[in-house]
């Protein structure tokens, strides 16, 4: 189902959702990805930075029974409950996201800790 198909009550309004969902996506996922850049460059305080902005966003999910918030508005303008529904990410990423970036956030996090802890 596309943001055209039937079923999508405003096609408009879930292709706004889906693309803001994606950027918000794309930021977080990014922050995790830089995450362990930073750290072996040896700029610690931008890696915390990165850990803390994160730690925001889980904060947020945890809040919302591990579903961010947005899945919640882009479900009210269709019927479809895909993975990606609410995303525009590949249906296999939307479906592994959290044990995909969750497992590199806390990789991050340690290799993070160790190299604070070496000086």
């Amino acid at each position: 189902m596309t943001a055209d198909s039937p079923g999508v009550s405003d096609p408009k309004a879930l292709r706004s959702v889906k693309l803001l969902h994606t950027v918000v996506w794309a930021l977080f996922a990014g922050c995790i990805v830089a995450l362990p850049v930073f750290v072996f460059r040896g700029q610690m305080r931008v890696a915390w930075i990165l850990v803390a902005i994160v730690t925001l966003e889980v904060a947020v999910l945890l809040a919302n029974r591990f579903r961010c918030p947005l899945t919640g508005v882009a479900a009210r303008y269709t019927d479809d409950r895909r993975a990606n529904f609410d995303i525009y990410l590949p249906e296999w990423l939307a479906r592994q996201n959290k044990l995909i970036f969750g497992t590199l956030f806390v990789a991050g996090v340690l290799y993070a800790a160790v190299q604070s802890m070496r000086g």
